[in-house]
């Protein structure tokens, strides 16, 4: 892994959020799927790690935002964690998987990752958790390479013109979400690697 992205571990990671102010709107999810990479350069998911999490005291909710994904941050039953525990879990995991390939920092992927790492980055610095493994401002944005291998930028749209399967129902959670970008990123990555290689 280390010789294929300069470096870089990819990470797929999804959030789900009290709206899209990573600076004021509240944390509520948290998914990262670690990528490995085989003998024969093919990539798959090797490891998952997820949290629901508490919101930060002083951030808000955007009822609109509350609606799609349907979250309930109260309920007891979520087993939420706080900021500090459920991004210190993501980023140990993490920091094992960089040392056992070589790699020198992750590379957040997603969809639309821009949103993503920006909250990710703010959970990070407001909990003042110094040892952030990803990279501040390089990704890798499914939205883009979709758009270039199968047409598609919406996540459902690009995940079933690849030929995965697609849950409407399971979707806008970031367990689920993060996985299925997850294996969209791979699929693009070992069908570019296939063409190259012919």
């Amino acid at each position: 892994m280390s010789n294929r992205f300069r470096g870089f571990l990819p990470v797929v990671v999804d959030v789900e959020t009290g709206g899209f102010d990573h600076n004021k709107n509240a944390l509520l999810e948290i998914s990262a799927q670690i990528i490995e990479i085989d003998d024969n350069g093919q990539l798959g998911i090797k490891e998952s790690v997820s949290c629901h999490i508490k919101p930060y005291e002083g951030l808000t909710m955007e009822p609109a935002s509350m609606q799609v994904n349907g979250i309930d941050p109260y309920n007891p039953f979520r087993m939420a964690k706080t900021e500090f525990e459920a991004l210190t879990l993501v980023f140990q995991a993490i920091r094992k998987e960089l040392k056992h390939t070589g790699c020198t920092r992750a590379i957040m992927v997603g969809h639309n990752t821009t949103l993503d790492l920006n909250f990710v980055n703010a959970a990070a610095e407001r909990n003042k958790l110094a040892r952030n493994p990803f990279h501040q401002f390089s990704m890798f944005d499914t939205v883009s390479l979709a758009g270039l291998a199968v047409g598609q930028t919406v996540l459902s749209r690009a995940v079933q013109a690849a030929g995965l399967e697609w849950d409407d129902g399971k979707a806008h959670s970031a367990t689920y979400d993060a996985m299925k970008t997850a294996e969209l990123f791979c699929y693009i990555v070992n069908k570019w690697t296939a063409f190259s290689n012919t």
